[in-house]
C-alpha cells in the first residue's frame, strides 16, 4: 500500500512559512529592517515601488554578511542569534527564527548583497522563488542591501488578497515608523515610488518621538518613568485633553520590539480609566524594559505577542507607573526642555544583557499657594468654605486680581491664577500670569471631592453623618440583592443602613461629606451602578464608580453664587488635587487663554 503520510518539499515548507511571517508587504519591510537593527546598523533606508508590492529594498550599513554565510542566510531555520534553548529563552534580539529571509525568498525574486569590514569586496546571491543562484562578486561598500522583487508572482491566491498601493504602502510606513521610534540612535529614510516620505537623523528620543508622532503629542504629554529590578517602563502619556479618536496613537514596545498585546493595552487603558471622556482612546509611546528570561516572545510568528511570565505583576507596574505620570499635581504640565538619557532596548555587545536605562523626571514644578488677603481667615479647602467653616465677607474683584506680593516677596501667581468672578453661575473667570483661564465649577469640584473620597477610604478616614431621623425607603428585589452583595462596601464609605423589612430599607447614617444631599436618590444611583458592572468587576474599579456617583452628587451645582474667597478656595485645592484637569468623567475641568491668544481675536500689533 502506497504511503499515506509524506514529507513536504522544502519549498512549499517556505510558502507556508511565508503565509505566516509575510503577510504583506509590511511584513517584510518590518522583518528587514529588524534585521538591520540586530547587525548593528546606524543607517537604515527602505526604498518601496507600488507600495512594496513591485519591490522592497532594505540598505543599511550593519556588519554585513560573510561570503560563506549567504546561502545559510537565506535557509529555513538557520540564524546567527541563539545556539541553545538557554539562548531562546532569553532572547533578545529583534529576530531569531532564522524564518524571515527564507520566508520571503521563496514568495519573490530576492537579491541578497553584502559585504563584511575585512572582506575585499561585496557579494551577490540571487533566489527566485526559493531557488538558489550563484553567489558572484559584486560592489557595495559595506553593510548589506535586500532587495525583494514581486511578491507573492508564485502564489497568485494570496496576492489576490492584498489591498490597493496607497493602503499597502500605510501598512509598510507604519511599520517602519514603530520601528524608527523604537530605535532613534539609528538614522532611518523612507521612499516610495522615487519621492522621499520621511528621512530621521540619529537623534534623540524626544526628537524622534516628536518628528513621527508630532509636536502636539510631546507638549501634551508627560514622562512616565518607574523603574523596579528587572523590570522598567519609561515613554511619554499623552493627556487627557489630547485624546483621539481612535488607536492610532499608541505606540508599545517590549525591549524594543513593537507589540499588540492585551495585557498591557488593558493596564494603560485602566489608567486613563477616570480621566478619557466615553469612547476617546489615549496616546502613548511606552517602553517596556524587561528581563528577557521573565517574557516570551516566541508567541507569534510575527512576534506581535508576548507572554509574560507573571503576567499580573507586569499589568500592575504599567498601570500603576502610567497612572502615577497622570496624576499631575500643577496645573501646568512642562514641557521637557532636554532630552532625558536616551532609551536603549538592549545592549549592542551582548543582546542577552538586560541593560536599565533610567530615565530622569521632568523638572520639579513648585505649586505656589494663594497670598494672605488682609483680615480675611483663609480656608484650608473649598470644602470648609462651603460648608460655613470659614469668614464669607464679599471682596473686591480688582484686590484679588492683583494681590499683595507672595509670601517669598516674589510677584509669582499660583497656576491657576486669581478669581475676578462667575460667569452664567458655572465657570470661575480668573486672571493667570499668562492670560485667563475658565473653570467649569462643577467638574472642578467634582475631581476634588472624587479624589478626597479615594484617599479617606484607602486610609479609613471615611467618616460618617448619623441622621436625626432614619430615611425609609421601599426597594426591588434585584436592589436589595445588590444592597446585601455591597453592605462591605457601602459601609466603608460612610452608609448605615438598616432592613425594615422584605422591601423597604432605612438609611441611619451616611458619608459626612453628604450631609446636606439627598441620600436616597444617591444610594439608588449607586446600587444601580454596582449592578451594571457586576459582582465579577474588579473591586477597585467598583468602588471608584460608586465614589464617582458620590462626588457627582456632593459637588457644588450651577448657578450657586460663589463669593471670589469660595472660588480662590476652589483654585488652589484644584492646584494640590492630582488629576484636577479632568473631571471623573474624562472632561475637561479648565481651559486657558493665553495673552497671545486675546491679541490674535482683537487682532492686536497686525
Amino acid at each position: 500500500m502506497p504511503s499515506v503520510i509524506c514529507p513536504l518539499p522544502e519549498l512549499l515548507i517556505n510558502q507556508i512559512a511565508a503565509g505566516e511571517v509575510v503577510e504583506r508587504p509590511a511584513s517584510g519591510v518590518k522583518e528587514l529592517a529588524e534585521n538591520s537593527i540586530d547587525a548593528g546598523a546606524t543607517q537604515v533606508n527602505i526604498d518601496l515601488l507600488q507600495g512594496g508590492v513591485k519591490r522592497i529594498r532594505v540598505a543599511d550599513d550593519g556588519t554585513g554578511i560573510d561570503r560563506s554565510d549567504l546561502p545559510n542566510a537565506v535557509a529555513r531555520h538557520a540564524t546567527s542569534k541563539i545556539r541553545t534553548l538557554e539562548d531562546l529563552e532569553r532572547v533578545a534580539s529583534m529576530g531569531f527564527r532564522g524564518e524571515a529571509l527564507a520566508s520571503l525568498a521563496a514568495i519573490s525574486r530576492m537579491t541578497l548583497t553584502s559585504r563584511t569590514a575585512a572582506a575585499p569586496h561585496a557579494h551577490r546571491l540571487v533566489v527566485t522563488g526559493g531557488a538558489m543562484g550563484p553567489i558572484e562578486p559584486a560592489a557595495l561598500a559595506a553593510g548589506t542591501v535586500i532587495e525583494a522583487e514581486d511578491l507573492f508572482f508564485n502564489t497568485p491566491a494570496r496576492r489576490k488578497f492584498l489591498k490597493t498601493e496607497a493602503t499597502e504602502f500605510g501598512h509598510a510606513e507604519d511599520a517602519a515608523s514603530r520601528i524608527a521610534i523604537a530605535h532613534p540612535e539609528v538614522a532611518f529614510g523612507l521612499s516610495h515610488n522615487g519621492r522621499v516620505v520621511w528621512s530621521y537623523p540619529r537623534q534623540s528620543l524626544l526628537e524622534r518621538v516628536g518628528a513621527i508622532a508630532g509636536e502636539d503629542f510631546v507638549d501634551a504629554s508627560v514622562l512616565v518613568d518607574a523603574d523596579q529590578p528587572l523590570i522598567a517602563l519609561s515613554g511619554f502619556a499623552a493627556l487627557p485633553r489630547y485624546s483621539r479618536a481612535s488607536r492610532d496613537q499608541q505606540y508599545v514596545f517590549v525591549n524594543g520590539r513593537f507589540v499588540r498585546d492585551k495585557l498591557l493595552q488593558h493596564a494603560l487603558r485602566e489608567a486613563y480609566a477616570d480621566v478619557l471622556h466615553g469612547h476617546r482612546q489615549p496616546a502613548f509611546a511606552v517602553f517596556l524594559r524587561i528581563d528577557p528570561s521573565l517574557v516570551d516572545v516566541n508567541v507569534h510568528p510575527a512576534k506581535a505577542e508576548v507572554r509574560f511570565r507573571d503576567a499580573r505583576a507586569v499589568h500592575q507596574f504599567v498601570y500603576h507607573a502610567v497612572r502615577k505620570a497622570l496624576a499631575a499635581t500643577s496645573a501646568e504640565v512642562p514641557r521637557p526642555e532636554a532630552e532625558p538619557e536616551a532609551y536603549v532596548s538592549t545592549s549592542r555587545t551582548n543582546p542577552n544583557t538586560f541593560v536599565q536605562r533610567p530615565m530622569p523626571l521632568y523638572p520639579a514644578q513648585p505649586l505656589s499657594t494663594a497670598p494672605p488677603l488682609q483680615g480675611v481667615q483663609q480656608p484650608s479647602s473649598f470644602y470648609d468654605v462651603m460648608r460655613g467653616d470659614t469668614q464669607r465677607p464679599e471682596m473686591d474683584a480688582a484686590r484679588i486680581a492683583a494681590p499683595a506680593a507672595m509670601p517669598d516677596g516674589s510677584d509669582a501667581f499660583p497656576p491657576l491664577g486669581f478669581a475676578l468672578g462667575l460667569l452664567h453661575g458655572i465657570y470661575i473667570l480668573a486672571q493667570t500670569q499668562r492670560g485667563l483661564v475658565l473653570v467649569d465649577m462643577h467638574a472642578a469640584h467634582e475631581r476634588i471631592l472624587y479624589e478626597r473620597f479615594k484617599r479617606e477610604l484607602d486610609t479609613g478616614e471615611a467618616a460618617s453623618q448619623p441622621l436625626l431621623a432614619p430615611i425609609a425607603f421601599a426597594i426591588s428585589a434585584r436592589e436589595r440583592a445588590l444592597l446585601d452583595e455591597n453592605r462591605t462596601l457601602l459601609a466603608a464609605l460612610g452608609f448605615d443602613l438598616g432592613a425594615l423589612g422584605e422591601n423597604e430599607v432605612a438609611i441611619r447614617a451616611v458619608p459626612a461629606m453628604l450631609d446636606r444631599r439627598e441620600p436616597v436618590d444617591l444610594l439608588r444611583e449607586m446600587l444601580e451602578s454596582l449592578g451594571e458592572h457586576g459582582a465579577s468587576h474588579a473591586l477597585e474599579q467598583r468602588r471608584d464608580e460608586v465614589l464617582s456617583t458620590m462626588a457627582c452628587h456632593a459637588a457644588v451645582r450651577a448657578n450657586r453664587q460663589l463669593s471670589i474667597a469660595e472660588m480662590n478656595a476652589l483654585l488652589r485645592q484644584m492646584e494640590s488635587t492630582e488629576r484636577s484637569g479632568q473631571c471623573n468623567h474624562g472632561r475637561p475641568t479648565w481651559h486657558e487663554f493665553t495673552i497671545q491668544d486675546l491679541d490674535r481675536l482683537f487682532m492686536r500689533g497686525r
